[in-house]
């Protein structure tokens, strides 16, 4: 069932309207991981509270609690409770999103105010933390309800909302929010839910749409080797003592191949071989090689073969170290040998892995090879946090509705993907519902989420605001059919 042609004209016609809404989000900088900006934080989810009861959506503010964060005790922001619609002849679509950011200052390298949307008439690029992720996304489900509510159209659907501010600092208290929420039935804000529909994601590139069906867990670490109690003269203590550093090194250095191989036992015999279908996938994404080393900055991928490499972004695990904290750096010539020392890496997981699995095979592998080092320095391994990996099934209703929703925009097949980076609440979501989950980006793959610059295309803004108007739309034809 086609989107309205006066809903996709609406939406074209208030283009400088949405825009202006966009840069007032923009301007509060919802900054989730620095105590600093908590209160902005909070002043974020009361705006955007306050433009959901704009639209029609009737809300709650659910308290999460408190947590720990810089040595201070603070109030974690309120996760946003919403409902519109309870047509039990309707489907039911939840949306999730996050209205919190990642840290942005000008000194980073930003060309412009990071928390100031920039239009630039010459590219259409909005320029401003949060523009594409995840305020734009946001905001272009308000755009969908205003077009609705102004125009007097009933929605195809019945939509729920669920949106958090500390999804760049770990989503913390917001998995007990929705299993709590599950377990009331009838009395919860997810009772009747059919499909979960996030646009917290982005386009491989800058040509082709997507939709995506799957996302890495992960498992981090943090492994600390110690000797001394202070740090030593190497001129009067090298050669006479252990050093942390060198087993620190030695032990990373046996973590993962050049060639991205996981060099820990069993963690890569857990995932299954490739099938011909999923293969052919790969080989069908409307993304080469050249493009992930043009996103690289230098000619360096692992290979030639082009589903090798995606397979190795999205379909494989993959080790990485991040880096060593304790040892010195800066200028000067510093010779001391460090007495604490710890290296920090992650492991992207995927299906059927998850972070208690890959947590015992880590651990027991770095106390093996910690022995055979035969020092004298101590170890201490540490689990961070983990997510588990997620993938849905591509052939499902909900992604159905969403491929014929991206031909009716865009006017051409979307690619269907597996994302690299980990979004934990979406498995959350598939596990305690019990229902399809699929993520409908709006942005470019060039759009700089986390970097300097971050962006959101205005055609993209627009058109997103319509693809996500139009699933609507086609999951209610599916209700109907």
């Amino acid at each position: 069932m086609p989107a309205p042609d006066k809903f996709l004209s609406f939406i074209d016609e208030h283009a400088d309207k949405f825009i202006k809404r966009l840069g007032e989000a923009v301007a509060i900088p919802s900054i989730s991981g620095d105590a600093a900006h908590r209160q902005d934080v909070f002043k974020m989810g009361n705006w955007l509270q306050g433009q959901l009861n704009t639209v029609g959506v009737q809300t709650k503010l659910v308290d999460l609690g408190k947590h720990v964060m810089d040595g201070q005790e603070l109030q974690l922001p309120p996760a946003i409770l919403g409902r519109i619609g309870d047509d039990s002849k309707k489907k039911t679509v939840l949306i999730y999103g996050h209205y919190d950011v990642q840290p942005a200052e000008l000194s980073d390298g930003w060309d412009t105010e990071p928390f100031k949307l920039v239009v630039d008439e010459a590219s259409g690029r909005l320029i401003g933390r949060g523009a594409t992720d995840d305020k734009g996304p946001i905001l272009g489900w308000l755009n969908v309800l205003e077009a609705h509510k102004t125009l007097g159209l009933e929605l195809p659907v019945n939509l729920r909302f669920c949106f958090e501010g500390m999804e760049e600092s770990g989503s913390e208290g917001l998995d007990d929010l929705i299993k709590s929420e599950v377990a009331k039935g009838k009395d919860g804000w997810f009772d009747g839910v059919d499909c979960v529909c996030i646009s917290d994601n982005y386009w491989l590139n800058n040509r082709t749409p997507c939709i995506t069906y799957g996302l890495r867990g992960i498992a981090y670490f943090k492994v600390t080797v110690s000797g001394p109690t202070r740090d030593l003269h190497s001129g009067i203590f090298g050669r006479t003592v252990y050093e942390p550093m060198t087993a620190l090194v030695a032990l990373m250095s046996k973590l993962v191949a050049p060639d991205g191989t996981i060099l820990v036992p069993g963690v890569e015999d857990l995932v299954p071989n490739a099938t011909d279908e999923e293969i052919a996938i790969y080989n069908k994404l409307d993304y080469s090689v050249q493009d992930v080393e043009q996103a690289a900055g230098a000619p360096i991928a692992i290979s030639s073969d082009k589903a090798t490499v995606i397979m190795g972004r999205m379909r494989m695990p993959s080790l990485s170290l991040h880096g060593i904290e304790g040892a010195f750096s800066g200028a000067g010539g510093k010779t001391v040998i460090p007495a604490s020392v710890s290296g920090k890496f992650s492991i992207r997981l995927v299906p059927p892995q998850t972070p208690e699995d890959i947590a015992t095979l880590v651990e027991k592998y770095l106390k093996d090879e910690f022995a055979k080092l035969n020092t004298k320095a101590t170890l201490k391994i540490e689990n961070l946090h983990g997510g588990k990996p997620w993938v849905a099934d591509h052939k499902h209703w909900n992604f159905e509705a969403a491929k014929i929703a991206t031909r009716a925009v865009y006017n051409r097949d979307p690619d269907l993907t597996r994302e690299g980076g980990s979004i934990p609440v979406t498995l959350t979501f598939a596990d305690s519902l019990g229902v399809n989950v699929l993520l409908l980006p709006m942005g470019r793959g060039d759009d700089g989420a986390h970097s300097t610059n971050e962006k959101l295309d205005r055609s993209n803004f627009l058109k997103g605001s319509k693809l996500l108007g139009t699933y609507l739309y086609e999951v209610g034809a599916i209700a109907t059919a």
